[in-house]
């Protein structure tokens, strides 16, 4: 099978939009899946500083959605026409799959970071075969087409707009999840969320859902300006005493507090705005020493790093889209779609802020 896809093939270079071979085809508990469309997310681009742990060349993207094309026999519990989002890969036998926590799988780096499963090595490759990196998150969904394990799809209604959906598989679903899986927000609690980009506006989008008292923080004034629109106080990140006005603005302190930044001064901060007990929790990729200050953490107050935003995406993702269908999640209003073509345009542009979510479309058929 030869379609085309968005192949990166070195870590300072620009994506090509070119002809890849998927041979053979879906194997048991597996599925290909024609790709509607699929967001680009931080962690995508994030291959580019891996230093050279992600191995290249490959095919990223994470954040698919589409119709089911074949099945790999009956026990994936899909069919050929159903409409699916895509999500991370899991193992499914390890006891934290076991026990509901599928984005702590003993083989979650492996599986979706460092090359997937070694028995895809040989199935995919580029028009002049060679070896193209085993699927991306279980997908590498920046392509026309993905063959994916069942247990990473979720059917969807076929009504709804499945070439935005892809997104509610990993980046909404990380700050949503962290909001009302990891702090289980609910009427009247006070969340602080440090960053407003498609994480923390998901966090803003859930904890407003759940009927708390929010606040942004952000650089960028066009980003306030959406999580206000979102429900959310903003509040500058470089305000004088920011935690003292997070403090005010939550009567007391935050109860809870998510940092999509990894920035070590607001980190700091947030913990100083917590009220005792608060719990903050941390979706970003630290990539130096974190020091805390003094005092900190005293009082009860807690740190704890968030993966996916603890979520069963098999669960998480259909209430997400109940949400959005009350008019209480509009994740919609956050994305741009592109043609895959313009893949490196949406690179520029959420590079430089310009957009929250770009969702890549594929056009070409399988030939």
């Amino acid at each position: 099978m030869r379609f085309d896809a968005a192949v990166l093939r070195s870590y300072d270079g620009r994506f090509a939009v070119e002809e890849v071979v998927l041979d053979p085809g879906p194997a048991e508990g597996e599925v290909l899946v024609r790709i509607a469309g699929s967001g680009m997310c931080r962690t995508d681009l994030a291959v580019r500083r891996s230093g050279g742990r992600s191995p290249l060349p490959a095919v990223l993207g994470h954040e698919g959605a589409g119709t089911v094309v074949e099945t790999g026999g009956p026990g994936t519990g899909l069919s050929p026409g159903d409409h699916v989002v895509l999500s991370f890969d899991s193992c499914g036998r390890c006891r934290n799959c076991q026990g509901a926590a599928p984005a702590y799988c003993d083989s979650f780096a492996s599986l979706n970071l460092f090359g997937g499963r070694a028995e895809d090595a040989a199935r995919f490759t580029d028009a002049a075969g060679g070896a193209l990196a085993p699927r991306w998150f279980g997908q590498s969904s920046f392509a026309d087409y993905a063959v994916v394990p069942a247990r990473n799809a979720v059917r969807v209604d076929p009504s709804l707009p499945v070439e935005l959906l892809g997104p509610l598989g990993c980046g909404f679903l990380t700050g949503a999840g962290a909001v009302l899986h990891s702090f289980g927000v609910g009427a009247g609690d006070t969340v602080a969320v440090y960053g407003a980009g498609a994480v923390g506006l998901a966090a803003v989008m859930a904890a407003t859902a759940a009927g708390a008292v929010t606040v942004a923080v952000d650089r960028h004034p066009e980003r306030l300006a959406l999580a206000e629109r979102l429900g959310a106080t903003a509040v500058p990140a470089g305000t004088a005493d920011l935690p003292g006005r997070i403090r005010h603005l939550t009567e007391g302190g935050a109860q809870y507090a998510l940092d999509t930044t990894g920035s070590e001064r607001l980190v700091n901060d947030a913990l100083r705005a917590l009220r005792p007990l608060g719990h903050l929790g941390l979706v970003a990729r630290l990539h130096g020493t974190l020091a805390l200050a003094a005092g900190t953490l005293d009082r009860g107050r807690r740190i704890s790093h968030i993966c996916e935003g603890d979520a069963v995406p098999g669960l998480l993702v259909p209430r997400l889209i109940g949400l959005w269908r009350a008019g209480l999640f509009p994740f919609d209003e956050l994305i741009r779609t592109y043609p895959l073509g313009a893949v490196n345009e949406a690179e520029r542009d959420c590079d430089a802020g310009r957009v929250v979510k770009p969702v890549l479309i594929p056009e070409g058929r399988a030939r």
